[in-house]
């Protein structure tokens, strides 16, 4: 049951969940993170972590659509370790529903 990053993540990109992850699963695009499901290890930490309550395991109903996408930006963009200030205006974007059309396929810095 790997854990799946969704919409709630997009525009606020906060990496608190990245700092407590240990096998290093999550990658970082331009204004989202991804988790690996290959490389996810199931533990859960970073659920709690996540002030966007944008991470669910992939039982969770709202996982369905993002299981490929965290999939496929993982392959793409490059892994993240280390915790990092989340963007910019992160705040104002949390809690917004329906942010699909806000995400950008460009990889992070």
């Amino acid at each position: 049951m790997p854990y799946v990053v969704t919409d709630g993540c997009i525009k606020c990109k906060y990496t608190d969940c990245v700092e407590v992850c240990p096998v290093d699963c999550f990658y970082e695009g331009e204004n989202f993170l991804v988790i690996h499901p290959d490389e996810c290890i199931d533990c859960g930490v970073c659920e709690p972590e996540c002030p966007a309550e944008a991470i669910v395991p992939d039982t969770d109903d709202r996982a369905t659509q993002w299981l490929e996408l965290n999939r496929d930006y993982a392959g793409q963009w490059p892994n993240i370790t280390r915790k990092k200030d989340a963007l910019p205006d992160a705040d104002q974007w949390k809690g917004v529903a329906d942010k699909l059309k806000h995400l950008s396929p460009k990889p992070g810095k």
